[in-house]
């Protein structure tokens, strides 16, 4: 007999609906497991895209002779590659279940933030792009030391190395939770030899380096655009697939989901705490894309790997053309979720929300298990595997090439290309070995978990800031830049802290009432970077900036 289970839905909770869960479909710690539900074809679409993935980013990445092929790809990829491999990059398999979670839960509002990530590129592609391009750089960092000095470059590169090396073992971390449920204790714990869950992240980062590690960027680029069509086919499958299960069908679906407010897409109301509203867009969005995209290294590297400025420019605007319309079908898969759920239980219990994940971001990998047809069902799990892969071996190689090409290069120097290129290999491994013993701390230490998330918008500031006084206000000098982005993180840690730590969660609201939301984070972090940069600029002077460099 299975157990009684809830089946999600809050409308009436005296009249509460319940199902009976298949046998077997909970693990020895209650988690419930869904990999019952395969049949041998969606495990044979399953392993044929993990080795057909590994296989075509093997055959990209051949004949690496230097840190340029490494690195920069050679930089004869075509724009549309890159294009594609940006968003990407950029799109996590949490994305893949947490966006329609977001729509699933409230409404999508969460649309405007697009707005401002459009707007961003756009920006990028006119200002930066030029200054990318004009000669041979491996790393934004590069722009500070040329015009800033040494220190500006280091610090920089060391903020990115910690904050990528959490957010990306996080991201490994939590996207591996709902990757366990899918395909089961056995497989992921290598029949029982190991935890489930650090199974589950040995494994793909395993997998993402296999690739990475021969092929560099040239082999993550190309995978890359292999798995955004993967998991844009499954969302726009998705979207089509579900109001077919409907009464009514689609017009239905959409007439009860704007009767219940689902589509609901514009805030006009100012505010500096949620929820989303276009405000935060246009002008938080926009600001918090010119630091993710023009001052880190995940999405500068492919910038950088374009053979003129020209095609840097499309790539931009290729990536910026398809960034809405992806968000908008994951919004409105979470959508027709909810339409659907309305009317049919669900036939695994929703997993409890936990550190991380909510229990909303069940609901998408939950569908796919239990109401998709077979063999399509393989596919949509490949989408969600195919982003996961993507995001760990983007950040992998942008780890590798700051820590060699920043750090190990200019302190070593005097070695022959071969000895770097052998170095940038082992530094793939390094990081991805770091990458797993992040993701596991995360596990073991819970308020990791909890601020990894919010890391990129404490340094963010930062970055971007350094990026905006070594281009447009040369003459702050080295000193002032460092300041500025020095107190920028302790700022950001001060505005972060004190209303998520419980003990302080009453005294911040009664004295500055809500919590500011992440949205605001780089604008916030960045205006703190040039304002303190020219208080010191204007109360401590350097007399020039060729000498500071030299310092």
């Amino acid at each position: 007999m299975g157990r009684r289970l809830w089946d999600g839905h809050d409308s009436n909770p005296s009249e509460r609906r319940f199902v009976l869960a298949k046998p077997n479909t909970f693990s020895l710690d209650g988690t419930p497991l869904m990999h019952g539900y395969f049949s041998s074809a969606d495990w044979v679409v399953i392993f044929a895209y993990l080795g057909g993935i590994i296989g075509l980013g093997v055959w990209f990445g051949k004949d690496q002779r230097n840190t340029r092929d490494y690195f920069l790809g050679s930089r004869n990829i075509p724009w549309w590659g890159i294009g594609v491999s940006i968003v990407a990059a950029e799109t996590s398999a949490l994305t893949i279940i947490g966006v329609p979670a977001i729509a699933y839960g409230s409404n999508i509002l969460f649309i405007q933030m697009i707005v401002g990530y459009v707007i961003a590129r756009i920006i990028l592609a006119v200002v930066m792009v030029p200054h990318y391009l004009s000669g041979e750089i491996y790393s934004p960092y590069q722009l500070l030391e040329q015009h800033l000095g040494l220190g500006p470059r280091r610090l920089a590169g060391a903020l990115f190395l910690f904050l990528e090396t959490m957010a990306a073992g996080v991201r490994v971390y939590v996207a591996c939770i709902p990757i366990r449920l899918m395909l089961g204790d056995q497989l992921c714990s290598f029949g029982g030899l190991v935890d489930p869950i650090f199974g589950a992240i040995v494994l793909f980062v395993g997998l993402s380096l296999l690739y990475t590690y021969i092929g560099g960027v040239k082999a993550v680029i190309w995978t890359d655009a292999v798995q955004f069509g993967l998991f844009l086919a499954g969302g726009l499958f998705a979207l089509f697939f579900i109001p077919t299960l409907v009464t009514g069908g689609w017009s239905a679906a959409m007439a009860q989901a704007g009767a219940a407010g689902k589509l609901a897409w514009l805030n006009t109301n100012f505010t500096f705490s949620a929820p989303f509203n276009i405000w935060m867009g246009v002008i938080g969005g926009t600001v918090l894309v010119l630091s993710t995209h023009g001052a880190e290294q995940l999405i500068v590297q492919r910038v950088l790997a374009c053979g003129s400025v020209r095609d840097g420019r499309k790539a931009l605007a290729l990536s910026a053309v398809l960034i809405f319309p992806l968000f908008l079908i994951f919004l409105l898969v979470g959508v027709m979720l909810w339409v659907f759920y309305q009317a049919h239980p669900f036939q695994i219990p929703l997993p409890e929300s936990r550190p991380g994940i909510k229990s909303n971001d069940f609901i998408f990998p939950i569908f796919m298990m239990t109401e998709v047809p077979h063999i399509l069902k393989g596919f949509l799990i490949v989408a969600i595997l195919s982003a996961a892969m993507s995001s760990i071996s983007s950040a992998i190689t942008a780890l590798a090439s700051v820590s060699t090409m920043d750090f190990v290069k200019p302190l070593v120097g005097g070695r022959d290309e071969a000895f770097y290129l052998r170095w940038s290999r082992y530094s793939t491994v390094f990081w991805a070995l770091a990458l797993v013993f992040t993701a596991w701390l995360t596990r073991e230490v819970q308020f990791v978990l909890n601020a990894a998330f919010s890391l990129r918008g404490l340094t963010s500031g930062a970055l971007l800031g350094a990026l905006i006084l070594a281009l447009f206000w040369r003459r702050v000098g080295p000193r002032a830049a460092m300041a500025g982005m020095i107190m920028s993180v302790l700022v950001m840690n001060v505005i972060y802290w004190p209303p998520n730590i419980p003990s302080l969660q009453g005294w911040w609201t009664r004295t500055f009432g809500a919590e500011i939301f992440w949205p605001w984070f780089t604008l916030i972090g960045t205006c703190v970077t040039l304002g303190v940069a020219w208080i010191v600029r204007s109360v401590w002077p350097e007399r020039t900036v060729a000498a500071a460099s030299a310092m």
